[in-house]
């Protein structure tokens, strides 16, 4: 019982320290046959972030290949399987051993040169935790104030419907779930709407503890310099590209084959450098 106490305990004092080591944000560099890119990584997901750093200085990233790539979305690499790998080969599926709990902060959406972290899908992975080596890099497209407010609109009503989900599955709400299965049972329309106004009120305030709409700033980047919206809040974003967004571009046109591996390989190295 005190082991569980204290392990979570140490774990955060370890987060915290790793934290002050960084008081400055920490920059990286890819350099591949279409030019250098360089990327800060945010402090504030000091998991990933450290990860990174750590994959990075053990030269695991060396000699692996943007194995995914898709014109307008991102241009994905990090798998170590990518390494020397035959033409034929498929990819996406490499990693270190072991996956990242995720570090989901609203402040940090999917702008175009993004750096995110991959991971396996909700269906297999519902805590939807990161892959330990595979990431991304936001290339996206631009979206309009009216794209925007109908997405705003869709993001709204996705995460209300996940908390009328879990307001179901507690344990204190039981009878609730109880009265949703005998409605479903009778499939009784009214008595639907009924349940529903009554627990509203309820998921309104859950909601209000973490609302889903974007700043004005973030709006003014997706309309401005584009990127992936429909990704927020799905995958932990946790640096972004300082220079060359150009290369992202170039990346992202080359030809690919079927499973979007480019049909030239992009090879890479990385660096810290500061």
């Amino acid at each position: 019982m005190k082991l569980k106490v204290v392990i979570p305990f140490l774990l955060a004092i370890l987060v915290s320290f790793s934290s002050f080591l960084y008081e400055t944000e920490k920059t990286v560099e890819i350099t591949t046959s279409y030019g250098v890119i360089k990327l800060k990584l945010y402090n504030e997901t000091p998991l990933h972030r450290d990860n990174f750093i750590k994959l990075i200085k053990e030269g695991t990233y060396n000699g692996t290949l943007f194995h995914r790539v898709i014109n307008e979305f991102m241009i994905q690499g990090g798998d170590p399987n990518s390494v020397g790998a035959p033409a034929d080969a498929q990819l996406g599926n490499g990693g270190p051993g072991y996956t990242i709990p995720a570090e989901f902060n609203s402040k940090f959406i999917h702008k175009k040169g993004s750096l995110a972290a991959a991971r396996q899908s909700d269906n297999v992975n519902p805590e939807k935790r990161s892959s330990g080596s595979q990431f991304y890099i936001v290339q996206g497209r631009k979206y309009s104030a009216s794209d925007m407010e109908r997405l705003q609109q869709r993001n709204i009503q996705v995460k209300k419907q996940e908390l009328m989900n879990d307001f179901f599955q507690k344990a204190e709400n039981s009878a609730y779930l109880v009265r949703l299965t005998e409605i479903k049972k009778a499939q009784d329309q009214e008595a639907m709407n009924s349940l529903i106004k009554e627990i509203e009120p309820i998921i309104n305030m859950e909601y209000e503890k973490t609302p889903t709409e974007y700043t004005a700033e973030q709006l003014k980047a997706y309309e401005e310099i584009g990127g992936t919206p429909h990704l927020d809040g799905g995958y932990t974003v946790f640096g972004e590209v300082i220079q060359g967004l150009d290369v992202i571009d170039l990346i992202a046109a080359v030809a690919t084959q079927p499973g979007d591996r480019p049909v030239t390989d992009i090879k890479v190295t990385m660096k810290v450098i500061n």
